[in-house]
């Protein structure tokens, strides 16, 4: 890691709930415009680090600065200098969307013009010029989450974090939500993001951790992680009742995993190996050959178990 730049920076940082350690000494460092996520099953320890750098819970353990700030000392500060887009919506439905913008935009001491100036701005980036005056209630989820980030970008931050920005929307409402971060990321706006959706963190971010069980296990791009934990394809084969693989695939297979509903064969080239499968009179289902995702590393990481 790096010692320049960097927007956010943690040193064994801690979180302890009692006897529960949900952080449990991890070393975390966002340099200046990037995008950086965490990636995690429930329970990983993201929302309390994100918590953390928000300055909205105190670390329990390890050193943490926010913009060159102690969030200890300097909490208020730092605050008014970064942006939180919180997991679920919580706009004023009693407002229009221009008010939600403008109302919120007192909070942090701004003159009245410049407010209703930066609402207009903000209006037209999250594609709600149209419903400017209109309750928020009626809006769709797109547009009610474009609003809240649209919202928290009111004072100008240097430092945005959303957590699990695009959750329960649809693929166009997603896309369109993209759109607007990559142009922020564009601005030289530093972002953290959470999310569950492996392809939108292969799409947003520059770097990002995965972590498990409060610690981090995996750290790098996108690219690098799928590099480093993964093949460059996966065969996926579904085949019938009672036929197995009985190691076929040895020699010309990295990994085999069996599910309940295929069988995923890691492998650097898996037409070549869907051939050698077939001179074996392998007859499968169906098979498919694809490149390898995020979503492989990250299931390899902190395993298929649903966790609650």
């Amino acid at each position: 890691m790096s010692d320049g730049g960097g927007l956010v920076r943690a040193r064994g940082l801690h979180k302890r709930f009692g006897a529960f350690e949900a952080v449990r000494g991890i070393d975390v460092e966002v340099a200046r415009g990037e995008v950086f996520g965490f990636l995690g099953p429930n329970g990983a320890g993201k929302s309390s680090t994100m918590r953390m750098i928000a300055c909205v819970s105190p670390r329990s353990g390890g050193s943490l600065t926010v913009l060159g700030r102690d969030p200890d000392t300097d909490g208020p500060a730092i605050r008014a200098r970064i942006g939180v887009v919180p997991q679920l919506d919580n706009l004023d439905v009693e407002l229009t969307v221009r008010q939600n913008l403008q109302v919120y935009g007192r909070y942090f001491g701004l003159p009245r013009a410049h407010v209703r100036a930066k609402a207009t701005e903000l209006l037209a980036f999250a594609q709600l010029t149209d419903r400017a005056d209109q309750p928020v209630e009626p809006l769709s989820g797109g547009m009610k989450r474009r609003l809240t980030i649209a919202r928290s970008l009111v004072n100008d931050p240097e430092l945005l974090l959303l957590d699990e920005p695009t959750t329960g929307l649809d693929p166009q409402a997603r896309h369109l939500l993209w759109e607007r971060l990559y142009r922020l990321k564009r601005e030289g706006v530093t972002q953290i993001i959470t999310t569950h959706y492996m392809d939108e963190a292969e799409q947003l971010c520059d770097r990002l951790v995965v972590m498990d069980a409060g610690v981090i296990v995996a750290e790098g791009s996108p690219a690098e992680l799928i590099a480093r934990h993964s093949t460059r394809e996966v065969l996926e084969l579904r085949l019938p009742a009672g036929v197995q693989l009985n190691g076929k695939t040895h020699g010309v297979a990295e990994r085999v995993e069996e599910l309940a509903d295929r069988i995923l064969v890691y492998t650097d080239d898996g037409e070549h190996l869907q051939g050698e499968l077939a001179r074996t009179g392998l007859r499968p289902l169906s098979a498919l050959v694809r490149r390898s995702s995020l979503e492989d590393v990250f299931l390899r990481l902190t395993g298929r178990s649903l966790v609650e």
